[in-house]
Order: structure tokens, then C-alpha cells, then sequence
């Protein structure tokens, strides 16, 4: 009798833990779709259109390695105060799990940007950007992938001439969609 209440005790542990409400970044990224005022994006790597005869061997490995992009936005325009200051604290959360290590952060005109990577450092697997600022919104944008590395990544854009400012980011351009979609 006394191995059956453990035994139940146990199973009702793990059935109640199992159950956690941990939202994920998956989740928060399918949920945000169904949410007015966001502005959400997936595109599969092979809708991407590049010129493969004017990549190298390597450019074109940098380019296989990427799978997938989704992009989440909640655009300044369509979000007050307390909304733009929720979702903020959301994916904050979400990214501060131990899954996501931190590659690098930075601010400009207002805005904050911090890119982290799930996996090894040598091959990853997810790269994160999420920023945000007062006068632009809020948006994580994750690029997922096998064996993915940064640095090859943003040096295959940079040399696509996508009028890249010197940290690396593209904030008209960013700026522009945001201000396109509603």
C-alpha cells in the first residue's frame, strides 16, 4: 500500500510539472500572429532569391545553413504604453532562459538590439535579435537553422551590399516595414 502512494504521489509530481505554464519563444512567436496590431513574418530559406552563381562554395554553405526566419513586430504605432511595456517584459523572460546565451547587445538612437544563439558556439542552431525602442515598437526576429554561424552570416550580408549601417543593423530598412504594415 505504502509503494502505491508513492508510486501516485509521483506520477501526480511529474503529471503537475510536466503542465508548467513556461511560455516559449515558439509559442509566444505563434500566438503573437492572432494578435492585433502585430506584424508577423515567416519565410522558409528557399523563398529567398540569391544570385548562387555569384556566391562562393563557402557563400553558398552560409546560405544552406539557414532554414528558416520568423519575424514578430509590434510597431510603435499600434501599441500603447502598456502594451508596448508587456510584450517587452515577455520576451525578455522568455530570453532569459539558460537555451539562450547571449552573443552581443547594443543601443542606437534610442533603440535597444541584443542577438543571442541557442547550441555550440561552432554550430548553431537558432539565432535570436530582439529589440526594441519607445519610437520604433518591439520585435524578435529568429533565423533557424543547422550548424549556423553568426559571424559567416552577417559577412555574406554585409558583402549583398544591404546598406548595412557600421553596427551591423539596418534600422531604415527595419523602420520602413514597420511603418508599412498595420
Amino acid at each position: 500500500m505504502k509503494k502505491l502512494y508513492i508510486l501516485s504521489l509521483l506520477c501526480l509530481t511529474i503529471f503537475v510539472s510536466s503542465c508548467s505554464k513556461k511560455e516559449s519563444l515558439q509559442s509566444y512567436l505563434v500566438e503573437s500572429q492572432d494578435k492585433s496590431g502585430f506584424v508577423t513574418l515567416d519565410i522558409p530559406a528557399s523563398v529567398v532569391e540569391l544570385a548562387e552563381e555569384n556566391l562562393s562554395a563557402e557563400d553558398k554553405a552560409i546560405y544552406k545553413s539557414v532554414k528558416k526566419v520568423n519575424i514578430t513586430a509590434l510597431p510603435a504605432k499600434n501599441a500603447d504604453e502598456g502594451a508596448y511595456e508587456e510584450e517587452k517584459t515577455k520576451l525578455k523572460k522568455i530570453l532569459n532562459d539558460s537555451s539562450y546565451k547571449k552573443l552581443m547587445s547594443f543601443k542606437k538612437d534610442g533603440n535597444n538590439i541584443k542577438v543571442y544563439y541557442a547550441g555550440e558556439a561552432d554550430a548553431i542552431n537558432e539565432i535570436i535579435a530582439f529589440g526594441y525602442g519607445k519610437e520604433l515598437g518591439i520585435g524578435v526576429a529568429r533565423i533557424l537553422g543547422e550548424k549556423m554561424n553568426p559571424s559567416k552570416i552577417i559577412a555574406l550580408l554585409k558583402d549583398a551590399d544591404l546598406n548595412l549601417d557600421q553596427s551591423g543593423v539596418n534600422f531604415k530598412k527595419i523602420k520602413s516595414i514597420l511603418n508599412d504594415k498595420k
